[in-house]
């Protein structure tokens, strides 16, 4: 029955057989063939079917929720030898910068203090994660901050504000930061992200233009290239970056400064358990003494 519940999770997530397919590998006709297994074996419909879209029913809801706890014990299974108290694993997402930047830290610290948990780091972007969070397949994510409101059963904790920076390469002279946006090739950050669509509205919102030559996710390899002096680019100044390499200079957007929001988001409804609920506070724990 694992199997069933998890296609039953991939079609809560995703709203349609077809999607949850695609999803997870499998034919539509095979989702369906898996979901109509779990109906019979628990005697109810667990969804409503409108069209394509398949909605989970009262009954539904509450399986869901009950599949999502049995597939965490278990993923839990012999991760403790017999008579040994059971080890408890704690699934964080983390977009790519936070890995890099204050996560170790922030993990290194919560197995000293809790030698018999577990932590499995499932990297991706936001989006990504916040889906996986809302279908209770991780228990927490740090990512940037949706631009839209959160369904009501999830929670955030914003933990860093990061301004945005034109970076330019070292060698070139000039601190007037449009100017040298609109004359200089552009690196653009990737606009399927969050952050990216963050600088893709500031763009708009000034009517600037730039001659784009590279358009990617990954900010240190960004900054790298506008080190080798391949263009200038619009990136959040997160803990990772300051002092900027030696080749880069950063400017201030004065009073056009916008943000990236880095924060923490769970399940409001199921909360946190103990393990995750003691690595989210070591987690703004550290981002409190960064700032500092």
């Amino acid at each position: 029955m694992i199997k069933e519940l998890k296609t039953l999770i991939a079609v809560a997530r995703e709203g349609t057989f077809a999607a949850a397919g695609n999803r997870i590998g499998l034919t539509q006709a095979a989702v369906s063939a898996q979901v109509q297994r779990l109906e019979a074996e628990l005697g109810f419909e667990l969804f409503d079917r409108k069209g394509r879209t398949a909605h989970l029913n009262p009954m539904g809801q509450q399986v869901l929720l009950q599949a999502q706890e049995l597939l965490k014990l278990y993923d839990n299974l012999g991760s403790a030898a017999v008579g040994q108290p059971a080890s408890v694993r704690v699934n964080i997402g983390a977009i790519a910068s936070v890995q890099r930047s204050y996560l170790p830290d922030a993990l290194a610290r919560f197995h000293q203090q809790s030698p018999l948990c577990r932590t499995r780091v499932i990297p991706g972007l936001s989006m990504e994660l916040v889906n996986l969070v809302d279908a209770g397949e991780i228990d927490l994510a740090v990512i940037i901050r949706p631009p839209f409101s959160l369904h009501s059963d999830l929670r955030w904790t914003t933990l860093a504000l990061e301004p945005y920076r034109l970076i330019v390469p070292r060698q070139v002279p000039g601190d007037d930061w449009a100017a040298l946006l609109s004359t200089h090739p552009f690196i653009r950050y990737d606009r399927s992200s969050f952050g990216g669509r963050q600088v893709d509205r500031f763009l708009r919102q000034m009517h600037v233009t730039p001659h784009e030559v590279f358009e990617l996710d990954e900010l240190e390899a960004i900054v790298k290239l506008v080190e080798n002096g391949v263009g200038v680019a619009l990136v959040p100044q997160t803990t990772q970056n300051p002092p900027w390499p030696a080749g880069v200079r950063a400017l201030d957007l004065g009073v056009h400064t916008f943000h990236r929001d880095i924060g923490l988001i769970h399940r409001s409804g199921q909360g946190l358990t103990e393990p995750a609920r003691l690595l989210a506070e070591l987690i703004r724990e550290h981002l409190q003494g960064e700032r500092l």
